[in-house]
């Protein structure tokens, strides 16, 4: 699964994103088109027209190496104080990066890294649509439990 993402097409990558927001109840409401996105992939909200806050902004990076903390404090610095961040890597985070999301008071912020992303679009993949699964097909397998 992590090849598959690792190969996949980064702007495929950020729709499968938006996909998984929209299956766990997010309404979103701009994804970035291909280009300079000045580090703003998703702009989410928790209703359908945003008048209830917060205001969910997403960076979403589909690479083989881990974000770093200089990764991290640059996406940071475009979160309002009333946003929620939420940072999506493919190859996941180094500590320093995770342990400068875990010191943060003043702004709310999360990782999210390809283990916590699959256990997500395993547990809200009948939410799905159809198009979304496409992106990223999955097909249970079943085991005799005596």
């Amino acid at each position: 699964m992590f090849r598959y993402l690792q190969e996949m097409n980064p702007y495929d990558f950020q729709d499968l994103i938006a996909h998984l927001l929209r299956a766990v109840g997010y309404h979103v409401d701009w994804v970035s088109p291909p280009g300079p996105d000045r580090g703003l992939d998703i702009l989410a909200y928790t209703d359908p027209v945003g008048a209830t806050g917060p205001r969910i902004k997403m960076q979403v990076k589909r690479r083989a190496d881990k974000i770093s903390v200089d990764g991290v404090r640059s996406f940071m610095a475009i979160l309002d104080a009333q946003d929620v961040g939420i940072c999506v890597s493919s190859g996941g985070f180094t500590s320093d990066a995770e342990h400068e999301i875990r010191g943060q008071e003043n702004r709310r912020i999360s990782l999210m890294g390809p283990e916590k992303f699959f256990d997500l679009w395993v547990e809200h993949y009948e939410k799905l649509t159809v198009e979304g699964r496409q992106l990223l097909p999955l097909r249970p397998v079943h085991f005799l439990a005596l």
